[in-house]
């Protein structure tokens, strides 16, 4: 009877780690945006691609709109293992103590696209991932959310426009020095609190991708939205080090997959979702769009791009001239 016992003991112990083997490995992807903005298109996409690939063998949780975490705990969530990837905007390394990455904060450093693509997809986007791995991070990918505009409750046409203006940033000291630049008074506050903050009046205006504006309803407390096309927002999709080392080579092999087809389909669709933003504030009739001249425009680069400099001791120079080379910018010739 007791062999019998151990026996059955055995046996049972035997399902248990069958049934436990057959437990999807779960990924929680935390970010702070809405579902329909490009990131939380392109996480949906990623949940999709890395179930089929696995064929269930991995299961992705998408937590949009702070939902799990607040964007000022989501980085120490996921260097704890609470959370398994995220898809933080690139100003939230600078904090971190990877000062390269306010590289994406200058203002005017990319004027489209393919500048932008020629840096995140070449060895300097690589290298700045890399140097992640200190912090227990590993970057995957880099998404784009855009080009950011400027909003506030009176038009912004000249730099002198933002003289005294509470704006609201990320916590970054390029884009503080980018406010201070126009004489704007920058607040820095977590994303999921702006609308609210805008609502009543305890900052003036902002600067966001259209994308973000519109599903975020700023539009709604704004009465003024500048093409300014000024800077670039974008994110670098990040894993728990240790938690993606640890997976088994063939489902790393997948996601990895899964990650390159959404990253495809995050950026793709980045730009048509700026745009059809944009069109809808329009249409709303609740914010004013103001399309700068050339003139303005340069009036704007003018003052911003000496941010550049003032930032080239804390981002490197070196870093900084090796994004001029690759865009063709020059700066003297403003």
């Amino acid at each position: 009877m007791k062999l019998r016992n151990i026996v059955m003991g055995l046996v049972a112990a035997a399902f248990a780690c069958a049934a436990y083997a057959q437990q999807p490995i779960v990924i929680k992807f935390s970010h702070v945006v809405a579902t329909d903005t490009p990131k939380g298109k392109g996480a949906e996409f990623f949940k999709q691609k890395a179930e089929e690939l696995t064929h269930g063998r991995v299961k992705v949780e998408v937590y949009p709109n702070s939902t799990l975490y607040k964007d000022k705990e989501e980085l120490e969530a996921l260097q704890l293992g609470a959370v398994q990837m995220l898809a933080p905007s690139l100003a939230k390394f600078g904090p971190l103590g990877v000062k390269e990455f306010e590289l994406f904060d200058l203002p005017f450093i990319f004027d489209n696209y393919d500048e932008l693509h020629k840096v995140t997809t070449g060895p300097v986007g690589k290298g700045l991932l890399k140097k992640l791995e200190t912090k227990g991070i590993l970057g995957l990918a880099y998404w784009d959310n855009g080009f950011k505009v400027m909003s506030a409750n009176k038009p912004l046409r000249m730099p002198e426009d933002f003289r005294g203006l509470k704006m609201r940033i990320q916590s970054s000291i390029v884009l503080e020095a980018q406010m201070r630049a126009l004489g704007a008074l920058p607040q820095k506050m977590a994303f999921s609190e702006v609308y609210q903050a805008l609502q009543t009046g305890v900052v003036d205006g902002t600067e966001n991708p259209p994308s973000n504006l519109y599903t975020q309803k700023m539009h709604e407390v704004q009465k003024y939205v500048t093409l300014s096309d000024h800077g670039y927002l974008g994110y670098a999709v990040i894993v728990n080090k240790k938690f993606w080392d640890g997976l088994p080579a063939d489902i790393r092999q997948q996601l990895e997959v899964a990650m390159e087809q959404a990253t495809r389909y995050a950026n793709q669709i980045a730009k048509v979702e700026n745009d059809q933003a944009l069109e809808a504030v329009r249409k709303s009739g609740k914010s004013e769009i103001i399309t700068l001249t050339p003139e303005q425009k340069k009036a704007w680069k003018k003052v911003l791009v000496k941010v550049h400099e003032q930032m080239a001791d804390r981002i490197g120079k070196e870093l900084i001239q090796s994004v001029y080379q690759e865009t063709g910018f020059d700066p003297k010739k403003l």
